[in-house]
């Protein structure tokens, strides 16, 4: 399996999220389990069957945060040589060339991808046509509205 790349900060929110997940939400689904179970028959016990299906979640979610822990490549955008260049965990502002708007993105890993902070995943097309450019280069993306021009004004390593 390939090393998945994640930004040190994703990392550290992926520790948290675990941690909360194992010490306060698996505890309390539980003890949920446990009074649903006190109510009798489990067939026609809704609060039973609504816990379970909860724990079913936080139990994937561990999994999945842990197996993304095995397979990470940890990229601290902040310690890698600054090279003028798009590169993963970089903040990019663009301008929009057909409505002269301004465009902020950071390109960040799957588990981090969130568009409305304007974090994309690195194999998104803006973020595939984005690295490896310099500042004032002009991009064109190809997107299901058609091809959008943008012209990189800013790359930040924060």
């Amino acid at each position: 399996m390939e090393k998945e790349p994640i930004t040190a900060t994703g990392f550290e929110k992926l520790k948290k999220e675990l941690e909360d997940l194992k010490s306060i939400k698996r505890p309390e689904i539980i003890k949920a389990i446990a009074e649903a179970r006190a109510h009798g028959d489990l067939k026609e016990n809704a609060e039973y069957h609504a816990a379970k299906d909860e724990q079913g979640k936080i139990e994937g979610r561990i999994g999945e945060i842990n197996y993304l822990f095995a397979n990470a490549n940890i990229i601290d955008v902040t310690k890698i040589e600054k090279k003028d260049n798009v590169i993963f965990g970089s903040t990019v502002n663009l301008l929009d060339l057909e409505n002269n708007q301004k465009k902020t993105y950071k390109i960040v890993g799957k588990d981090e991808s969130d568009i409305k902070k304007n974090f994309i995943y690195f194999r998104s097309p803006i973020a595939k046509a984005l690295i490896g450019k310099s500042k004032k280069d002009f991009v064109t993306v190809a997107t299901p509205a058609g091809e959008k021009n943008f012209e990189i004004v800013e790359i930040k390593y924060i």
